[in-house]
């Protein structure tokens, strides 16, 4: 199976924007093989939780309309979309979520970001579950940027039978996690780690992009490199 790594630089607080082209990323990213597609943390905002906090319509329903062009592209292309924003959790609270979308457009997987970072803690909730989906035969685990700081994320994957690990996260060129992190899990448990990035300007600094891939002996098999928008693909399983 192929999995697409995007990286783009979301339009802040312009979920229409993002949406859009998230949704051509997974039209592009299927007729070219992609069966799974994976953005970056919050690519349907931006990385602003401060803006998210302050502005309510920015969170969104698990069965939220302004996410239909991306359901209809998932549909198109064959392919399942991995995609990451403020979501409304039961009450009032909002988690980093990622929802992902199957290839026929319906909700397959929920997960909500277990270990928040610094001020994302004054803005949303924990979660307390683990994310999982299977397709074409393969079991995907799901985290989000600083979960993967903890490995025990990664265990319990291997522990459920998944081969592939997902990882949504936003980095900047001085965060260490390409060399400490990423390629670790991999080669730790023997996993596949597939990660999407983001590009530009956002809360937390700028985006360095370089989402791709490392296999299981910790190599990296895929580099969508630093500055351009995209995806790379890689094969796992």
């Amino acid at each position: 199976m192929f999995v697409a790594a995007t990286q783009f630089a979301p339009v802040a607080g312009d979920i229409d924007a993002n949406v859009r082209t998230i949704a051509g990323l997974v039209r592009a990213a299927g007729a070219e093989g992609a069966r799974v597609v994976v953005f970056s943390e919050l690519s349907l905002t931006g990385y602003e939780p401060s803006l998210i906090r302050d502005t309510p319509g920015l969170v969104l329903t698990e069965d939220d309309p302004r996410l239909d062009p991306v359901r209809e592209a998932c549909r198109d292309a064959g392919a399942a979309a991995v995609v990451n924003g403020p979501v409304r959790t039961t009450g009032s609270g909002a988690g980093i979520t990622t929802l992902v979308i199957g290839p026929d457009g319906s909700l397959l997987a929920r997960y909500d970001k277990r270990h928040l970072y610094g001020v994302e803690a004054e803005v949303f909730a924990p979660g307390a579950a683990d994310g999982r989906f299977a397709l074409d035969g393969l079991r995907f685990a799901l985290a989000t940027c600083y979960d993967n700081r903890f490995p025990e994320l990664a265990e319990r994957a291997v522990a459920d039978d998944c081969s592939v690990y997902l990882a949504s996260s936003v980095l900047g060129a001085d965060n260490d996690s390409f060399e400490k992190v990423y390629p670790v899990r991999a080669r730790d448990f023997g996993l596949y780690v597939v990660l999407g990035n983001v590009l530009g300007a956002n809360e937390d600094g700028v985006g360095v992009g370089r989402a791709g891939a490392w296999g299981p002996d910790g190599e990296r098999i895929a580099d969508a490199g630093p500055g351009e928008p995209g995806f790379v693909l890689a094969e796992v399983g």
